[in-house]
């Protein structure tokens, strides 16, 4: 099993960055790859642009911890887990940490690049808009 940790600096308050990264349906708007997201309860359905679709279950999406977890239930993993942490700074600014453990490795390295090109992405968006909901 591999774990890959990415994380960023954001400046913008750690309730506009959870807004977005505890939110299950909001995967699209910050994650560069992602066409579509289906919630139903504690399962989500990511289709990536080439049309893949992953299954998950929603393991974690607590509020004040600002922890989001998920598995990605396709057979191509014999485990995965994601954690996304939004951690205070205390002055304006935000860490966000995305966290990946999965076997084979190699699915965690790659989703653990995917994961710090849609922080950076994250970052961008947030840092030139006006909060969480854009301009």
């Amino acid at each position: 099993m591999a774990t890959v940790r990415r994380h960023v600096r954001i400046n913008r308050p750690a309730s506009d960055v959870w807004a977005i990264l505890g939110d299950a349906s909001a995967l699209p708007r910050w994650f560069p790859g992602i066409a579509e997201v289906k919630v139903e309860g504690a399962h989500r359905i990511v289709t990536t642009g080439a049309g893949l679709p992953m299954p998950e279950e929603i393991v974690t999406c607590d509020p004040l911890l600002r922890r989001f977890q998920y598995r990605i239930t396709a057979p191509m993993f014999r485990h995965h887990l994601s954690t996304i942490d939004v951690i205070d700074l205390e002055d304006g600014t935000s860490l966000a940490i995305y966290a990946v453990d999965a076997e084979p490795a190699v699915l965690a390295l790659t989703i653990g690049g995917a994961a710090g090109a849609a922080l950076e992405y994250l970052k961008t968006m947030l840092e030139h808009n006006e909060g969480p909901s854009g301009p």
